[in-house]
């Protein structure tokens, strides 16, 4: 279990995807994502998706990110954070966000 106070601690915002590319030499299949996250700038973030996504399916889409983990290499690329999505036996799904709020809002 998590207090509300760790919880809290997690910084998720929205972010828009603004670049796919392969991440070459990766273990798993793995983009790496240019998002945009508003006032805050722009995030390069590794996602293991590219088995589940296309780039075109990606490119433009509202998501949401955790802005506030540690910076972790992966070969020679740095992700600077994460997209949240869910999974069953069956499928994965990014989480989106479907209103048209800027990217950087604050998810709660």
């Amino acid at each position: 279990m998590v207090s509300f106070k760790q919880f809290s601690e997690i910084d998720l915002r929205v972010g828009i995807i603004v670049s796919v590319e392969e991440l070459e030499g990766a273990r798993k299949p793995l983009y790496k994502l240019k998002v945009d996250l508003g006032d805050m700038g722009f995030r390069n973030i590794a996602a293991g998706i590219k088995d589940r996504y296309s780039k075109e399916e990606l490119l433009g889409k509202a998501i949401v990110v955790v802005a506030n983990l540690d910076p972790k290499p992966v070969g020679s690329f740095v992700s600077e954070g994460m997209l949240l999505a869910a999974e069953d036996d069956h499928a994965v799904s990014i989480i989106t966000v479907d209103r048209g709020l800027k990217p950087g809002s604050i998810v709660r």
